[in-house]
């Protein structure tokens, strides 16, 4: 084979290992799970109604979410949605501060598009991705066929993410600043689906998040398809009322006081048991 051959053989790999990659496409099944451990006032929920609430309440957090991805770009949506959880006649008001209904992420331009329909109104919070300062580990596992290798991240975040009430608990109506703590979070990702993405707002490491747990919640990866054969489509969404994240938080906490408010027995309302369960920063 002569020069000039073996160059043109060489750039015909270089091309067609670049297509690959460029073509390259996932989509990822999460199921997520939650602790739950809600303490109420026994005087005013006996114990089988308790017990009630916590089995409901922990189904309600057993999530399925779909990653669809390629190189740079991913969408990441809840399957499917569950209505607001009851048990008995006590009303469960679940509020997710920190969620969203369809998540896109833009790993080379690291920005993200979080559209959020709060209260029938759609929000489309658009911003910066943030930077994770990852610490690799040395461990591995196996998550189905994929070895996987530790990461963590520490966070801070408030030490008592939300509030529950009970008949308007005047512990939830006290206006005072959280008190925060640094939460270790940790990661397995796979270098084997050579990705920089993961499910939520994780992602930065070399090779795709299939597992993420920050000692309360635990996301896991239970099934991925690697190039399906139906065409994978990642759409950024665009519908929704354009808001960084500061003002959509800012939007979120006049929402909950006035929740607060409309819950509020001293208003006259609600003659039966609210709780109100806020998740999220």
């Amino acid at each position: 084979m002569n020069t000039l051959t073996r160059i043109a053989v060489l750039a015909l790999v270089l091309f067609v290992t670049q297509a690959r990659a460029q073509e390259f496409t996932g989509v990822a099944t999460y199921k997520s799970k939650r602790k739950v451990n809600v303490k109420l006032d026994s005087t005013q929920v006996s114990s089988e109604m308790h017990q009630k609430m916590m089995d409901m309440l922990k189904k309600q957090f057993e999530k399925t979410y779909i990653l669809t991805f390629n190189k740079e770009e991913s969408v990441y949506k809840e399957e499917e949605s569950l209505g607001a959880p009851q048990a008995g006649g006590m009303e469960v008001v679940m509020i997710n501060t920190g969620g969203a209904d369809i998540l896109y992420k833009n790993t080379k331009e690291e920005r993200y598009t979080n559209q959020n329909d709060v209260f029938g109104k759609i929000f489309l919070i658009k911003d910066k991705l943030k930077k994770l300062d990852w610490q690799f580990g040395s461990e591995t596992k196996n998550i189905g066929e994929y070895t996987c290798y530790k990461a963590t991240i520490t966070r801070e975040r408030p030490k008592i993410v939300g509030g529950i009430s009970v008949n308007g608990d005047k512990d939830l109506d006290e206006e005072k600043e959280p008190e925060m703590e640094n939460v270790t979070i940790t990661a397995w990702y796979t270098p084997q689906i050579p990705v920089n993405n993961g499910p939520g707002d994780y992602y930065g490491l070399p090779g795709l998040i299939l597992e993420v747990n920050d000692g309360s919640e635990t996301v896991i990866c239970s099934k991925i398809v690697i190039n399906p054969k139906n065409e994978v489509e990642i759409t950024e969404p665009k519908k929704g009322k354009k808001v960084t994240k500061e003002e959509f938080d800012s939007i979120m906490e006049k929402k909950l006081e006035e929740m607060k408010e409309q819950y509020s027995p001293k208003r006259g309302k609600g003659n039966g048991q609210q709780i109100e369960i806020r998740i999220g920063g």
